[in-house]
């Protein structure tokens, strides 16, 4: 275990010094000037030199990122052109509105696709097998901010059910948090729910179609024991790697949710960030999602020797 840990913890570091460098390199070139943003309509030539200078954008490309690389190694993302803090003080600031988003849209993805995956493959070709295959294309097919503003019209102006838009920390109570995240959350479950139903459905059908489960049915255990202790459990490494990618996923792709909710969340700092060619904020954000992802693949590769004793490393 401690030596694919340490393998792997490895591996991790070529890809994220390919990120920084993409990243990096992707910002610093696309067009737009931060002194412009910064010194606004009224300034001047001599203005924009100033700031450039201060901003430190005149010196070559490779010292700017040998100067930002070290910071990283040293746990310092750099100070946001336009706010002027911290960009790992913005991060842990934005933290919070955007892992509760993510963990409730998983939570709520997963309690609902794995049931309705499991009986549609359990009763494939019936009725309810055919409302979830329906539902998996609609999921994917239908816009994330259309269903946002659909939920908003019919559950939050029309019913009056929860809030249009904000958010409340955990701190002013578990209530009002919980009821400020429904929204967003089914928001964003609607498409999860699509793909895990659908992968969860595909593999408990080809487990059901082992040997091993008809012999399980002729010792007479029950059809719910089938189900969940042998045919769910022998699907769960497809399903798992669906349900990590997704979490990993979510952190990154709540951009469009935090926007029509306004939730004050990481997504909603990248784009302040792209909006204001503030290069160190977008720079540190888009790193700590690659951590993030890696850190879920390495959770992931490590639940796989729990879930299948046949896999070795």
């Amino acid at each position: 275990m401690l030596n694919f840990l340490g393998k792997r913890l490895l591996a991790t570091l070529p890809v994220l010094l390919v990120v920084a460098i993409a990243i990096f390199m992707i910002v610093r070139l696309t067009p737009g000037d931060p002194a412009a943003v910064i010194g606004g309509n009224s300034a001047t030539s001599e203005d924009l030199d100033r700031i450039r200078v201060q901003l430190g954008l005149t010196k070559p490309l490779w010292t700017q990122f040998a100067i930002w690389g070290n910071g990283v190694l040293h746990g310092d993302l750099g100070f946001s052109f336009f706010l002027n803090k911290p960009v790992t003080e913005l991060i842990g600031q934005r933290m919070e509105p955007t892992l509760s988003l993510a963990a409730g849209t998983l939570l709520l993805a997963v309690l609902i696709a794995l049931p309705l995956g499991t009986l549609a493959a359990w009763r494939m070709g019936g009725w309810l097998d055919k409302a979830v295959m329906a539902f998996s294309v609609a999921g994917f097919s239908v816009p994330v901010f259309v269903v946002g503003y659909v939920l908003i019209y019919l559950l939050a102006m029309k019913l009056q059910w929860f809030p249009v838009q904000g958010y409340r920390r955990i701190a002013d109570g578990v209530g009002p948090w919980l009821n400020q995240l429904v929204l967003p959350c089914l928001t964003l479950a609607i498409t999860y729910v699509a793909l895990l139903s659908r992968v969860t459905r595909a593999a408990v059908s080809e487990a059901l179609t082992e040997d091993f489960i008809r012999t399980a049915r002729a010792k007479g255990i029950t059809e719910l024991q089938v189900l969940m202790h042998h045919a769910l459990r022998n699907a769960a490494v497809p399903v798992v790697t669906v349900i990590g990618v997704s979490a990993a996923l979510l952190l990154g792709g709540v951009v469009v949710t935090e926007t029509v909710y306004a939730i004050p969340g990481l997504g909603q700092l990248t784009v302040d960030a792209v909006l204001n060619r503030d290069f160190p904020v977008l720079q540190g954000v888009v790193l700590f999602f690659a951590l993030v992802y890696v850190g879920v693949n390495l959770l992931v590769d490590i639940s796989y020797l729990f879930l299948d004793p046949r896999i070795r490393y």
